[in-house]
């Protein structure tokens, strides 16, 4: 063993690593052949010693640099060693380690060709922490995407948070910097400390992160999984599922609002399980529907505004706890979805913005880069790596924590350059128009990725324009989406339900004019959180009239809104009419359930439920024009709507009255000479309604109505659904 002139590295390597500019620390540090010998060399800037532990022995590091670097060689020695390297300092404490610097890169060449060109389907297999055992060693590796760097340390509570001292090696051109780190485990806390070229220290939470600190603080954190899932059953039964043709009825929640415990607490994704499917399987929801469950700093964003994509939220536990809940949804036969943002991202500086000191994952011209109305910042869709980092997301949460499919939020703002924006505030696309052909493709290319990897998994489309082929395949100039919620006819139903009911006469259209392009898309029927917030006013409170007609005319939405074509969607709490606007930060009003009217809307919606299962008229053909007809949509005057719905050898009638005058002896066309039975009145005294009396059951006779060749009459109740099934 030696010291001198001979164990120092090229100066320049040795100037940039002690200046924290090397992107390759491992060429410097760590053990290195020299012919028959093997040099050792370690870096730590407080050290006043520096050992390798070898063999149980403790062999001298000479200092080769005063800013710390240390290095030893080893006479007749051979790759590979394994050794320690032993750090003592002036204060009398010491550092001990296994050399992170000895280890090969967890990333292969396959890995980093497949990042480059965007096309990693497992891109969180290969990026962020990893928990491993490499040569018997047990440790973290680290990975993340920085390509302007000049150099990117990881950061924890095991190394002090000190930038200097776990430098990480960029693999080639790819810019994902790397470092396998012995004897980090699972709960360490972490980030990365990125020079930029500018020459700035940026401390950035891991975009990759699988774990992150409970918000306000913003840490990432090692996790790893032991959890054991035993749905296999619902994902072969989902796998040979057709959704377009199966009932769908969901629940849109926010875990944290649901419901709170005595001491305001939100509930756990465990304690939350059993108190939750019992109310949507009791209510006949076959999906719920999770907001804003990726990591997000401000509970106010709803979830909307993410911060770690690949995070499920700690607010309420573990990541193994949310694969808990999603295991526990499918032992009890409820699928989940949950709402995914690839739209855009905040400006937080801990989290993506300006991430290596570059517009990296955003936009840098603010005309495309920012988001004008929500203060955010917009994904750039035309790079590869940020496609990738999206589409993989994606897929991770399928994969990862099998949910059912996503719900893909604000897609409008991503299809059109011009969103939201003045003239001049916009840059046009290469052909000179207001589409966002970078999005487009995104788009289609995470819909086809969906689709091939996880089949019976669903994307639905928050789009609000008329942007055509939303759920058309990509072989036909369509996005690929499985369904997009119609926003249109939740708008139209709504405004039409607000108006006095003397004036419902001369806006019937507002209901009707959604089915001329009711087949234009397969469809969602939505009533969502944006309806009962920032003054938009609680659904109860935007119906007229007295108490009895509010509830009576809740009762008709929601029997509209279950037997017209379309999936179902209702947000939390509407089965409670509350008077009061959804607050994120407070739990639903439960102690509304007790009284008689709420106690009926819950009555109500078991029983609907119960219907819409049982028909498969109701959902079969939800996407097919045979599916529904009018009876009649003239009737204005009296403001009565009627339609059939079937499928096969199973039909129905609904009939809607929508004012609050009785209207007896009404006669409607039927398709089938038969008795007909009710099936379900939303004006039951059962659900609080007035009870008005109607028959039960009514027999056609061969009078020609409605173009059809028989018809039956029957007295129908006020502000009122009636549904009637042949009898069998």
């Amino acid at each position: 063993m030696s010291s001198g002139r001979q164990l120092e590295p090229a100066v320049v390597d040795r100037d940039r690593l002690c200046l924290g500019e090397h992107t390759d620390p491992h060429a410097v540090l760590g053990a290195h052949p020299i012919g028959e010998d093997v040099v050792i060399r370690a870096f730590h800037p407080d050290a006043a010693k520096a050992y390798c532990v070898l063999d149980g022995a403790l062999i001298a590091l000479a200092r080769v640099d005063a800013r710390g670097l240390f290095a030893t060689r080893l006479r007749k020695k051979r790759l590979p060693l394994v050794y320690e390297v032993r750090f003592e300092f002036a204060d009398g404490n010491a550092w001990q380690r296994v050399d992170p610097y000895r280890f090969s890169p967890t990333l292969g060449d396959e890995d980093v060709y497949y990042i480059g060109e965007g096309t990693h389907r497992r891109l969180w297999a290969v990026l962020g922490a990893h928990g491993r055992n490499i040569d018997g060693v047990d440790g973290t590796s680290f990975a993340v995407w920085a390509p302007s760097a000049v150099r990117v340390s990881v950061v924890g509570d095991f190394c002090g948070w000190d930038g200097r001292l776990l430098p990480m090696r960029c693999m080639g051109a790819s810019g994902v910097f790397e470092l396998f780190v012995p004897g980090v485990g699972v709960g360490a806390r972490y980030k990365y400390e990125i020079k930029t070229g500018a020459g700035e220290l940026r401390i950035k939470s891991d975009p990759m992160a699988f774990q992150s600190e409970v918000p306000p603080a913003n840490a990432s954190v090692v996790a790893a999984t032991v959890h054991t899932w035993n749905d296999a059953a619902w994902i072969d039964r989902r796998r040979a599922t057709d959704p377009l043709r199966a009932p769908m009825a969901i629940y849109e929640v926010h875990l944290g609002s649901w419901r709170k415990r005595p001491d305001g607490a939100s509930f756990s994704y465990r304690e939350i399980v059993e108190p939750l499917l019992d109310h949507v399987t009791r209510l006949g929801f076959t999906h719920v529907q999770l907001m804003g469950i990726a990591e997000h700093p401000f509970e106010g964003s709803w979830g909307y505004q993410v911060t770690g994509y690949y995070a499920p939220t700690s607010r309420y536990g573990s990541p193994d706890d949310l694969r808990f809940f999603v295991n526990a949804c499918h032992a009890r036969e409820i699928g989940v979805l949950i709402d995914w943002v690839p739209a855009h991202f905040p400006k937080d500086d801990f989290a993506l913005r300006l991430f290596d000191g570059t517009a990296l994952y955003e936009h840098a011209d603010p005309r495309r880069g920012e988001h004008p109305d929500w203060g955010t910042l917009i994904f750039n869709y035309g790079r590869n790596e940020v496609r990738n980092f999206l589409v993989a997301n994606a897929l991770y949460w399928l994969d990862e924590f099998h949910v059912d499919g996503l719900r893909v939020d604000a897609v409008a703002s991503m299809l059109y350059l011009d969103y939201s924006r003045e003239n001049g505030a916009w840059l046009p696309n290469a052909c000179g128009g207001r589409e966002n052909l970078d999005a487009v493709g995104f788009l289609r290319q995470m819909n086809a990725a969906v689709q091939a990897d996880y089949p019976g998994c669903i994307t639905v489309a928050e789009e609000s324009t008329s942007w055509p082929g939303v759920t058309a395949s990509a072989e036909h100039g369509g996005l690929g989406f499985t369904f997009k919620w119609n926003m249109g006819w939740m708008h139209d139903t709504l405004r039409y339900f607000s108006r006095d009911r003397v004036h419902r006469q001369f806006h019937q259209g507002e209901l009707t004019f959604a089915m001329l392009y009711e087949y234009h898309e397969r469809f969602v029927m939505p009533l969502s959180h944006d309806e009962v917030v920032h003054g938009k006013r609680a659904l109860l409170e935007k119906l007229p009239g007295d108490l009895w007609q509010k509830f009576a005319d809740l009762r008709t939405i929601l029997c509209y809104q279950w037997t017209r074509p379309g999936k179902k969607l209702l947000f939390m709490g509407t089965e409670l009419a509350p008077y009061r606007e959804w607050n994120v930060y407070e739990g639903l009003d439960w102690e509304l359930a007790s009284t008689p009217e709420r106690a009926g809307v819950l009555r109500f919606l078991e029983d609907l439920g119960a219907v819409y299962r049982g028909h498969p008229c109701l959902f079969a053909r939800d996407h097919d024009p045979e599916g529904m007809r009018w009876l009649d949509i003239e009737d204005r005057d009296q403001s009565i709507l009627s339609y059939v719905r079937s499928a096969g050898d199973d039909h129905l009638i609904v009939i809607l009255n929508l004012t609050p005058v009785p209207r007896p002896g009404y006669r409607f066309g039927a398709p089938v000479h038969c008795d007909y039975v009710r099936v379900l009145s939303t004006d039951d005294l059962r659900y609080a309604g007035s009870g008005y009396e109607t028959a039960v059951r009514v027999k056609t006779v061969r009078l020609p109505w409605h173009r059809l060749e028989q018809s039956f009459e029957i007295d129908l109740p006020p502000l009122s659904a009636l549904i009637l099934a042949p009898e069998r």
